[in-house]
């Protein structure tokens, strides 16, 4: 008979095959993921128009307000540039550099001032067709009397019996001694009854020149602030503002020594004739 036998057979274990990982194929899978990704992203930006705002949106904040802060930091140190802004009639001011006018132009101008271009007769502007002077103000311009081929009438009334194609303003010797909103409202009034006396005419203001040294009572500081508000206001009005203030100021800020008389304690003749020359590179034709 026979005898069960256990027997035990030894069961040989079956290794798996190690995974061998090659480092080609990882870049490979590498590569096409990037190009699936990126050919996504491309899809759906050309798809959808708010993709891009919407992934990139805070970087554009961040660009956004650091531009704003450039620009405010500009706003506060800009200094009567040439930058020019246009206004919603389509004037630019400061009015910006044009080709040179033959000097024939000053044929068809006057120029209404206080006494600090009263000597600008004869440079670019005709003996009769400035006026003003020493004992005009922009506050008195309407009744002050002065001499003309006319009579003797005011500045205004002049203006209004010659009725010139162009007419230059420069006031502001008084900005010692008046606030600069009065002058601006004295200012704003002339313009106002020119503009009516005179519909025709083409009005530019001239930007109050640098003093050449700070006093108790002016200093460039407060030019600097009531020529922007000239700017204003000329923006406001709707008439030309040309910035004559840069034109004589040096590189410090204050006026170009050579631009100054200290004979007659007033611009020099290098003075009048740089402004002729502004006035004919600033002309809107």
């Amino acid at each position: 008979m026979d005898k069960n036998r256990n027997v035990h057979h030894k069961k040989k274990k079956k290794l798996k095959p190690k995974v061998r990982f090659k480092f080609g194929v990882v870049v490979m899978i590498f590569i096409f993921s990037l190009a699936i990704c990126f050919l996504i992203f491309m899809f759906k930006s050309n798809t959808d128009d708010t993709f891009l705002q919407t992934e990139l949106g805070s970087s554009a904040d961040e660009t956004t307000d650091s531009d704003k802060y450039n620009d405010s930091e500009q706003d506060i140190i800009a200094d009567n540039t040439e930058s020019s802004a246009i206004t919603e009639s389509g004037i630019t001011n400061p009015v910006p550099q044009s080709e040179t006018a033959d000097e024939s132009y000053f044929s068809g101008c006057c120029l209404l001032t206080d006494s600090t271009l009263a000597g600008m007769k004869g440079t670019g502007f005709s003996d009769d067709s400035v006026f003003g002077g020493n004992k005009i103000n922009v506050g008195d311009v309407m009744t002050a009397k002065v001499e003309s081929s006319f009579g003797t009438l005011s500045p205004y009334e002049i203006i209004k019996q010659k009725k010139p194609s162009i007419l230059y303003l420069m006031f502001g010797k008084e900005l010692d001694s008046v606030s600069a909103d009065a002058i601006i409202t004295s200012y704003t009034n002339l313009i106002s009854s020119i503009k009516s006396a005179v519909p025709d005419v083409e009005i530019y203001v001239m930007q109050y020149p640098p003093v050449l040294y700070d006093s108790d009572t002016l200093t460039n500081e407060m030019v600097n602030d009531y020529n922007n508000r000239l700017l204003m206001m000329c923006d406001s009005l709707e008439i030309y503002c040309i910035d004559t203030n840069t034109a004589l100021k040096s590189e410090s800020g204050k006026l170009n020594e050579s631009y100054w008389s200290y004979e007659t304690l007033s611009l020099s003749q290098n003075g009048y004739d740089k402004l002729k020359e502004y006035i004919l590179t600033h002309v809107v034709s």
